[in-house]
C-alpha cells in the first residue's frame, strides 16, 4: 500500500566522488523546494536516499552497509538507492529487503518527482542503458551543506575505457554542460556567497567535445576568467594528456584559477601503463610535471596511483616508487587494485595477491606522507591566501582553511567572523603532520 502520510523528513548519504556530492546536493535542493525537510542521515527520516559509488569492491560493500543502516533506523521509511552501484548492479541491491526504489543515472534527477508515487512495500527498479544518453542532466545547486567551497558538475561520463575502470559503464559517454549553463551556475554560487568553486567531472578534460559548436575546457576557463563570477576557481582531476600549453599558460597568468592540479598517474611502469590502457609513458608524465613545476613554481600537484594491477611484479612496482620519488608532487591518492566485473583487467592473468597489494599500497602511502610534508615545509615562513572553513579540527581545536595550492592550514588565531573569508596567513610551523598558520591583519 502507498504511504498515507506525506514525506517530510529526508536524509541523504553520499559515497564517492565530488560529482556524486554535487548530484546529492541537487537532489536535496529540489526536495527542499518541494517542502521536504532535509535532516542528517543519523536521524530518523521518512525517506533515506543513498547515492552510491562502485569504483572498488569496497565501495560496493560500504553502499550495502549504509542501505542496511537506513532500514534499521526506520523500517517504515522509503529507501531510495541511486548512483554508480545502482546503475551497474541493481540486482544485487534488489536482494536487500526494504529497498523501495533503485534509480539509475538516467533517473537520478527525477528522484524528487518520483518519491510521492513510491510504495513502501513495493520495489521499483528504474535502471536503463546509460550508453545512448546524450543530454547533460544536472539539478541546479546553490547551497552545499557543511561546505565552504562549492562544487559544480560541468561534465559527466567517460569515453576513455581504461581496462580497470567500470565508470564508463556506470556513467555513459562524455557529455557537457553548455558554457552559458556553467556561467549561470557559477554566478548563482557567487551570489549565494561562495568564494571558491571547484569544477568537477568524470573526465573533465573532455569538456565541450560533445557540444555544438565544439569547445574545450581552456575556452571555458578563459570565459570564466574574463567574467570572474567567483573569487577562486579550482579544477578537479584532469588527465596528463589533456594538459595543453594553453592550459599551462592560463594557470600561470590567472589570479582566479588556483595553482593546484590533480593528475592521475596510476603506474610508473610503461608495461603496466600499456596494460591499463593509459595513453602515455612514464617519461611523458615526468616531463609534464617538470614543465609544470618550472612554469608555476608554487603549483600543488596531486596524483592517483594504483597498487597491484595485474602483472605488476616487484620490478614494475619499484619503477613506480622510483618515478614518484623523482616527481614534484604534493600528495598521493593510493588505491589497491580492485577487480571490477565486466572490465578487461578483471580477467587478466597474474593477479597480485591481496596481501601484496595491501603491502604495496602502504608503501605508496608512506611515500605520499613524506611528499606531502616536504611540499608543505617549502612554504614555512611564507604568506598565503587561505579560505577559512567553519569546521573545527577535533584534535587541535583549531579552525582550518585551504590555501590556493591546497595546503590544509590550522589557524592559530582565527575568529568565527572570518569563516568563508579569504585571509592572509603566515605559515609558522608544524605540530605533528598539521600545518600551523597565523592570520595576519588586513
Amino acid at each position: 500500500m502507498k504511504s498515507e502520510r506525506p514525506l517530510s523528513r529526508v536524509a541523504i548519504a553520499t559515497l564517492g566522488c565530488k560529482v556524486n556530492q554535487y548530484e546529492s546536493a541537487g537532489i536535496g535542493e529540489a526536495l527542499a523546494r518541494s517542502g521536504h525537510a532535509l535532516v542528517p542521515f543519523s536521524e530518523t527520516a521518512d525517506c533515506y536516499i543513498i547515492n552510491t559509488c562502485t569504483v572498488t569492491a569496497r565501495t560496493n560493500y560500504q553502499s550495502r552497509q549504509i542501505i542496511r543502516q537506513a532500514i534499521r533506523k526506520n523500517p517504515e521509511a522509503l529507501i531510495v538507492v541511486t548512483g554508480c552501484y545502482a546503475q551497474t548492479a541493481p540486482g544485487e541491491i534488489a536482494e536487500i529487503p526494504g529497498v523501495s526504489l533503485i534509480a539509475g543515472h538516467g533517473e537520478k534527477d527525477r528522484i524528487p518527482d518520483l518519491l510521492g508515487s513510491l510504495e513502501k512495500n513495493g520495489r521499483e527498479i528504474r535502471v536503463g542503458d546509460i550508453s545512448p544518453v546524450r543530454p547533460f542532466a544536472s539539478l541546479p545547486v546553490s547551497r552545499f551543506q557543511d561546505h565552504t567551497r562549492a562544487f559544480l558538475k560541468i561534465q559527466d561520463g567517460c569515453n576513455a575505457w581504461c581496462r580497470y575502470c567500470i565508470i564508463p559503464s556506470a556513467r555513459g559517454r562524455s557529455r557537457s554542460l553548455s558554457q552559458d549553463g556553467v556561467l549561470e551556475q557559477l554566478n548563482l554560487l557567487g551570489r549565494a556567497g561562495y568564494r571558491e568553486a571547484v569544477l568537477t567531472g568524470i573526465h573533465l578534460g573532455a569538456y565541450g567535445q560533445d557540444l555544438s559548436p565544439e569547445t574545450s575546457l581552456v575556452d571555458l576557463l578563459k570565459r570564466i576568467v574574463g567574467e570572474r563570477p567567483v573569487e577562486r576557481l579550482r579544477l578537479s582531476s584532469i588527465e596528463p594528456t589533456e594538459i595543453s600549453d594553453d592550459l599551462i599558460s592560463l594557470l600561470r597568468e590567472s589570479t582566479l584559477i588556483c595553482p593546484h592540479l590533480h593528475i592521475p598517474l596510476q603506474s610508473g611502469d610503461d608495461a603496466i601503463l600499456s596494460g591499463m590502457g593509459r595513453q602515455y609513458s612514464a617519461a611523458f608524465y615526468k616531463a609534464l610535471l617538470v614543465d609544470l613545476e618550472g612554469a608555476i613554481p608554487d603549483l600543488a600537484i596531486g596524483i592517483d596511483v594504483i597498487a597491484g594491477f595485474p602483472g605488476e611484479d616487484r620490478a614494475s612496482f619499484e619503477n613506480t616508487l622510483e618515478l614518484i620519488e623523482s616527481l614534484p608532487v604534493a600528495y598521493l591518492h593510493v588505491f589497491p587494485y580492485s577487480p571490477r566485473p565486466g572490465t578487461p583487467a578483471a580477467d587478466m592473468p597474474d593477479q597480485v595477491p591481496p596481501d601484496e597489494k595491501k603491502r604495496r599500497a602502504e608503501m605508496l602511502r608512506d611515500l605520499g606522507a613524506r611528499k606531502r610534508e616536504a611540499f608543505a615545509r617549502r612554504f614555512q615562513g611564507r604568506t598565503l591566501q587561505v579560505l577559512v572553513e567553519e569546521r573545527i579540527d577535533r584534535i587541535s581545536g583549531l579552525r582550518k582553511g585551504f590555501s590556493g595550492n591546497y595546503l590544509p592550514v590550522h589557524l592559530i588565531n582565527s575568529r568565527a567572523s572570518q569563516v568563508n573569508s579569504l585571509v592572509t596567513v603566515r605559515l609558522e610551523g608544524f605540530e605533528g603532520t598539521r600545518i600551523l598558520g597565523r592570520v595576519l591583519p588586513p
